[in-house]
């Protein structure tokens, strides 16, 4: 496949943008968070892989409503029925899969990402080399307990107390409840500062973030509140790779349950990472992977 940018058409007659970077027989697709985030922390993962050694062509797109793509009319409720759902997503990266003409692959996603891997690992399966699960559980509940308890770790009770009650009264836009907000964002999801993922304006997506997480990573009102999908870990067939950051907002502890869950899967994690630790921690992360990768390769991966 060639370098650079491609756009391409879905059969809803919609546009996603496309990039790849990297040379090589091996294919990794990358698939960002969100929902409603974009592909810029892939953007150096071939250079990084290459720092390891490897070779590999990698693959990012933003999803539909997301930065360079169609940002649908989401106010119109026919087209929020019929493309803000989990089904629509995952069969998206089906899509783009087959108008890239990639097959054998590896996938990976971060975040919300990690969820649409974990859905695309049981139903399309056949078609990946293996799958790496990035900053992603499969229960949502132990997910917001383990936010809840980093609020402890790091503001003053008066502090929780206060985002509790605007989380209450629906008052998200209150400027000393985003202040608090961006105080956790630092310790968990941007550990490196300043971060290259802060922009000057609003990029788009937010309108799908808002319908699947809610207003931002420490509270969940959208429909991300009732995702469950443990019992669905053992049909993961393909070779998996579990990386979460020491310092992030999804709970390790899960992580090891997802571990033992999936069938030939190992848990890495990045020392001094948050939730985006391939930004704040590049050299661990990509190691991890181009090990993974490796060894997937070389039929020596196991547990």
């Amino acid at each position: 496949m060639r370098n650079g940018t491609k756009i391409i058409t879905l059969d809803n007659g919609y546009h996603l943008w496309t990039n790849t970077q990297g040379q090589g027989k091996i294919h990794l697709l990358a698939l960002h968070g969100g929902p409603g985030g974009n592909h810029e922390y892939w953007e150096d993962a071939a250079v990084q892989l290459k720092k390891q050694g490897l070779d590999v062509q990698v693959t990012m797109y933003d999803q539909l409503g997301s930065l360079y793509s169609d940002q649908p009319d989401y106010s119109d409720p026919e087209i929020a029925k019929k493309y803000l759902t989990y089904e629509y997503f995952l069969d998206e990266v089906e899509e783009v899969r087959q108008k890239l003409d990639i097959d054998n692959f590896y996938l990976i996603g971060q975040s919300w990402g990690g969820l649409l891997v974990q859905e695309y690992a049981v139903k399309y399966g056949k078609h990946l080399k293996g799958a790496i699960i990035s900053s992603m559980v499969d229960e949502i509940d132990d997910y917001v307990k383990a936010v809840n308890r980093r609020r402890q770790e790091v503001l003053p009770q008066t502090e929780i107390d206060f985002m509790h009650q605007c989380e209450t009264n629906n008052d998200y836009d209150n400027d000393r409840y985003q202040a608090d907000v961006q105080i956790l964002n630092i310790n968990f999801v941007d550990r490196k500062q300043p971060s290259k993922l802060y922009h000057l304006h609003d990029l788009g997506g937010t309108a799908v973030y808002n319908v699947f997480q809610g207003d931002n990573e420490f509270v969940i009102t959208g429909k991300l509140k009732d995702w469950h999908f443990r019992d669905q870990l053992k049909n993961i067939k393909v070779p998996t790779l579990l990386t979460f950051g020491e310092n992030e907002t999804m709970p390790l502890d899960t992580a090891k349950i997802m571990q033992k869950e999936i069938p030939n899967s190992r848990l890495v994690t990045t020392h001094n990472g948050g939730h985006h630790h391939m930004v704040d921690n590049p050299d661990v992360y990509y190691k991890h992977l181009a090990d993974f990768i490796r060894e997937v390769e070389s039929g020596e991966f196991n547990k």
